[in-house]
Protein backbone atom coordinates (compact mmCIF):
# COMPACT_ATOMS: atom_id res chain seq x y z
CA UNK A 1 0.00 0.00 0.00
CA UNK A 2 1.14 3.37 -1.13
CA UNK A 3 2.53 6.01 1.71
CA UNK A 4 0.30 9.45 2.27
CA UNK A 5 1.98 11.53 -0.16
CA UNK A 6 1.21 14.56 2.08
CA UNK A 7 3.50 12.72 4.92
CA UNK A 8 5.90 11.35 2.39
CA UNK A 9 6.50 14.63 1.41
CA UNK A 10 6.67 16.62 4.83
CA UNK A 11 9.18 14.17 5.90
CA UNK A 12 11.34 14.46 3.01
CA UNK A 13 11.14 18.29 3.52
CA UNK A 14 12.71 17.92 6.53
CA UNK A 15 15.08 15.56 5.89
CA UNK A 16 16.79 17.41 3.58
CA UNK A 17 16.86 20.30 5.13
CA UNK A 18 18.59 18.39 8.01
CA UNK A 19 21.13 17.29 5.29
CA UNK A 20 21.88 21.10 4.20
CA UNK A 21 22.39 21.81 7.88
CA UNK A 22 24.79 18.82 7.79
CA UNK A 23 26.44 20.43 4.66
CA UNK A 24 26.71 24.18 5.85
CA UNK A 25 28.54 22.55 9.26
CA UNK A 26 30.84 20.78 6.86
CA UNK A 27 31.79 23.81 5.06
CA UNK A 28 32.18 25.95 8.14
CA UNK A 29 34.54 23.40 9.23
CA UNK A 30 36.49 23.99 6.04
CA UNK A 31 37.04 27.28 6.72
CA UNK A 32 40.64 28.89 7.37
CA UNK A 33 40.02 29.44 10.42
CA UNK A 34 37.16 27.08 11.11
CA UNK A 35 33.39 28.96 11.40
CA UNK A 36 33.43 27.13 15.26
CA UNK A 37 29.58 29.28 15.70
CA UNK A 38 28.22 28.58 12.30
CA UNK A 39 28.93 24.76 13.03
CA UNK A 40 28.03 24.32 15.90
CA UNK A 41 24.75 26.23 15.31
CA UNK A 42 24.51 23.93 11.95
CA UNK A 43 24.79 21.17 14.57
CA UNK A 44 22.08 21.95 16.33
CA UNK A 45 19.65 22.13 13.16
CA UNK A 46 20.17 19.29 11.81
CA UNK A 47 19.76 17.25 14.41
CA UNK A 48 16.43 19.21 15.47
CA UNK A 49 15.25 18.78 11.45
CA UNK A 50 16.20 15.13 11.25
CA UNK A 51 14.19 14.29 14.18
CA UNK A 52 11.44 16.83 12.85
CA UNK A 53 11.38 14.66 9.82
CA UNK A 54 11.01 11.25 11.82
CA UNK A 55 7.63 12.74 13.94
CA UNK A 56 6.07 13.95 10.71
CA UNK A 57 6.82 11.02 9.18
CA UNK A 58 4.96 9.00 12.53
CA UNK A 59 1.94 11.85 12.21
CA UNK A 60 3.17 12.86 15.91
CA UNK A 61 2.83 16.14 16.70
CA UNK A 62 5.23 18.51 17.81
CA UNK A 63 5.16 22.27 18.48
CA UNK A 64 7.71 24.84 17.19
CA UNK A 65 10.92 24.18 19.02
CA UNK A 66 14.35 24.02 19.18
CA UNK A 67 14.76 21.72 22.41
CA UNK A 68 16.53 17.97 21.45
CA UNK A 69 15.21 17.10 24.68
CA UNK A 70 11.78 17.09 23.72
CA UNK A 71 12.26 16.14 20.35
CA UNK A 72 14.63 13.60 21.34
CA UNK A 73 11.82 12.31 23.62
CA UNK A 74 9.30 12.00 21.17
CA UNK A 75 11.13 10.13 19.25
CA UNK A 76 12.50 7.77 21.62
CA UNK A 77 8.55 7.18 21.95
CA UNK A 78 8.20 5.98 18.51
CA UNK A 79 11.72 4.60 18.37
CA UNK A 80 13.51 3.60 22.00
CA UNK A 81 16.32 2.64 20.31
CA UNK A 82 17.42 6.21 19.11
CA UNK A 83 17.89 6.79 22.64
CA UNK A 84 21.31 5.52 22.59
CA UNK A 85 21.82 8.65 19.83
CA UNK A 86 19.64 11.11 20.58
CA UNK A 87 20.09 11.63 24.35
CA UNK A 88 24.01 12.55 23.59
CA UNK A 89 22.98 14.86 21.15
CA UNK A 90 20.71 16.73 23.69
CA UNK A 91 23.20 19.42 24.75
CA UNK A 92 23.57 21.01 21.43
CA UNK A 93 20.41 22.29 21.96
CA UNK A 94 21.83 25.65 23.47
CA UNK A 95 23.89 26.20 20.01
CA UNK A 96 20.14 26.64 18.64
CA UNK A 97 20.82 30.20 20.77
CA UNK A 98 24.27 30.48 22.34
CA UNK A 99 26.70 31.95 20.07
CA UNK A 100 24.05 33.80 17.63
CA UNK A 101 24.10 37.40 19.02
CA UNK A 102 26.71 39.95 19.74
CA UNK A 103 27.76 39.87 23.87
CA UNK A 104 27.33 36.21 24.19
CA UNK A 105 29.86 34.11 25.21
CA UNK A 106 32.84 33.06 22.80
CA UNK A 107 32.91 30.59 20.23
CA UNK A 108 32.90 27.32 20.90
CA UNK A 109 36.77 25.41 20.77
CA UNK A 110 37.15 23.02 17.78
CA UNK A 111 37.18 20.17 19.90
CA UNK A 112 33.65 20.87 21.25
CA UNK A 113 32.27 21.44 17.30
CA UNK A 114 34.20 18.00 15.85
CA UNK A 115 32.11 16.47 18.41
CA UNK A 116 29.17 18.59 18.40
CA UNK A 117 28.99 17.47 13.94
CA UNK A 118 29.95 13.79 15.09
CA UNK A 119 26.70 13.94 17.20
CA UNK A 120 25.02 15.27 14.12
CA UNK A 121 25.97 12.97 12.08
CA UNK A 122 25.45 9.59 14.51
CA UNK A 123 21.46 10.93 14.86
CA UNK A 124 21.29 12.34 11.13
CA UNK A 125 22.07 8.16 10.21
CA UNK A 126 20.16 7.01 12.95
CA UNK A 127 17.18 8.66 11.42
CA UNK A 128 17.84 8.48 7.78
CA UNK A 129 17.60 4.59 8.69
CA UNK A 130 14.67 4.49 9.97
CA UNK A 131 12.95 6.81 7.25
CA UNK A 132 11.13 5.02 4.02
CA UNK A 133 12.86 5.08 1.07
CA UNK A 134 10.54 7.72 -0.38
CA UNK A 135 10.88 10.21 2.42
CA UNK A 136 15.29 10.22 2.38
CA UNK A 137 16.59 12.98 0.63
Amino acid sequence: MPHDPTRVAEAREWMVAAAQDLRAAEHGMSAEPPLAADVAFHCQQAVEKAAKALLAWHDHPFRKTHDLVELGNACVGIDGLLESVLRPAAPLTEYAWRFRYPGEPQEPGLEEVRRALALAHEAYQAILARMPPEARQ
